[in-house]
């Protein structure tokens, strides 16, 4: 068998209602004075009064910053760091909310303990001293960033994303409370869930993956995969607990195997035209499984023996009524078939794309996007 090295070193909580186990989380890792990082759609749907309310049930002194928006850049971290710095001291930190917030607290951890700009650490264990003990609590059904210790934050000027990764930046404890994802709409869930779904899918054939990192990816997959059409109703608790659970092994399994093409290729498309970042993995994803079909044909019947897997993709993304072109996108700015040679560049670029089981020259890149246009 293949040697590997994992890491596991979280707490899951899981089960509707566990958010009131917030407090007795935040005094189990040593908070007294917590920083809570969301967006304002969190504080209008309910869930930070939940929250709240939890810390409140043992006179826990939280300080809320909702600035944060979709894809956070440099701009939303210093704001978040300032906010901190201004209702010090903080000894604990929250992530409430998708990936965004999540990531934003994550990014907030490293300024404030390590001081500098988050560009100082892009890459992989560049904080030298310790960090601050720290919650997830996803709202969402498909980012994986409770589980992992990357923070994905973009360059304010130029959206370009950076993996700034440390293990001492990972949540020490993660809250998976199906109720909080009530609010979440159909097209949302759609959207989220299906990066979920990629999650499991580059992870499980990653060049980086390994049996544990495998075994995590192919309990997601079936999770995800059973779970996803039931999961676009809102009522339906138990299917949006199967997904959010399934969502986190998934990003388990990102820890330790990466992931590959469908989100390098996705990155380009939400930092230049503002592209949804589900979707435009959901847009890659069918064409970067039969890219690697050569390559990873086995792996992929393992986790779909019932028929073509990139098939399979395409009718959940179907049923979740997402877009199969560029053209079917609402974007911030027109996509032209001349930006293709500039998206497959900066494509080739991205760290994921290095870990895809079959490498890609630009010109494979640059099919990929053509296949979508």
């Amino acid at each position: 068998m293949v040697s590997f090295d994992s890491n596991l070193a979280q707490r899951v909580i899981f089960g509707e209602n566990s958010i009131e186990k917030l407090a007795e989380s935040t005094i189990f890792l040593g908070g007294n004075r917590v920083l809570l990082v969301t967006d304002p759609g969190i504080e209008e749907a309910g869930i930070l009064k939940r929250a709240y309310s939890a810390l409140n049930s043992e006179k826990i002194p939280c300080y809320v910053f909702t600035g944060v928006d979709p894809n956070p850049t440099t701009k939303h971290v210093d704001a978040a760091v300032q906010f901190a710095k201004a209702n010090a001291p903080i000894d604990l930190i929250i992530g409430l909310g998708g990936g965004s917030a999540m990531d934003c607290a994550k990014g907030a951890n490293f300024l404030l303990t390590n001081g500098g700009k988050m560009q100082d650490y892009w890459g992989t264990n560049k904080a030298t001293q310790p960090m601050l003990p720290s919650i997830g609590i996803p709202t969402t059904i498909g980012t994986g960033s409770d589980a992992q210790s990357f923070a994905l934050i973009a360059q304010e000027d130029t959206h370009i994303k950076m993996a700034c990764g440390d293990k001492k930046a990972q949540f020490g404890t993660v809250i998976l409370d199906p109720l909080l994802t009530e609010t979440l709409p159909r097209l949302v869930a759609a959207i989220t869930g299906i990066d979920a779904i990629a999650h499991a899918i580059e992870s499980f054939v990653s060049t980086r993956c390994n049996p544990m990192s495998q075994m995590f990816s192919l309990r997601a997959w079936q999770l995800l995969d059973t779970n996803f059409e039931l999961a676009l109703d809102a009522k339906n608790s138990e299917a949006r607990g199967k997904m959010l659970l399934g969502a986190y092994l998934a990003g388990v399994a990102i820890e330790n195997s990466m992931l590959g093409a469908a989100h390098a290729c996705a990155n380009p498309l939400t930092a230049r035209y503002g592209i949804t970042h589900g979707i435009a993995v959901a847009l890659m994803l069918p064409h970067v499984i039969r890219f690697n079909k050569t390559i990873a044909d086995e792996a992929y019947h393992e986790l779909y023996p019932d028929g073509n897997l990139a098939d399979r993709i395409e009718a959940l993304m179907q049923t979740g009524d997402l877009p199969n072109t560029l053209q079917d996108c609402p974007v911030q700015h027109h996509i032209k078939s001349t930006d293709i040679a500039t998206l497959a560049k900066e494509a080739a670029g991205q760290w994921t794309a290095q870990f895809n089981p079959r490498s890609l020259s630009i010109h494979d890149f640059m099919r990929l996007y053509e296949q979508i246009y």
